[in-house]
């Protein structure tokens, strides 16, 4: 069985006992987790559930660590003009163990 859910402005296909990097979420490692935003479940035999059929499904997990990403380079510049300008960033992110699926 297998969820496909939205946080963070992005989807995620999850199954049980998979881990999964998200945008930062409240909590320190070990607290308990719940997405209800779920889009679609899909079940073992081939069928998929979607729409308003999956209206009160939930997944549930734990946060596994809270870190931050690789870090990225912007560089702004304009040609002619002595412009450059370099900036670096580094985004907050959560790592969630999937516990189970609850439709």
């Amino acid at each position: 069985m297998y969820a496909v859910i939205e946080t963070g402005g992005k989807q995620y296909r999850v199954t049980p006992g998979d881990t999964i990097v998200v945008e930062k979420l409240a909590g320190e490692a070990g607290a308990a987790v719940e997405f209800d935003k779920v889009l679609a479940i899909g079940k073992d035999d081939g069928e998929l559930v979607v729409g308003k059929d999956v209206a009160g499904a939930k997944v549930k997990g734990s946060i596994a660590g809270q870190d931050r990403a690789d870090k990225i380079i912007v560089f702004k510049f304009k040609r002619k003009k002595q412009y450059k300008r370099t900036i670096g960033h580094r985004q907050d992110q959560t790592a969630v163990k999937i516990a189970e699926i609850v439709a």
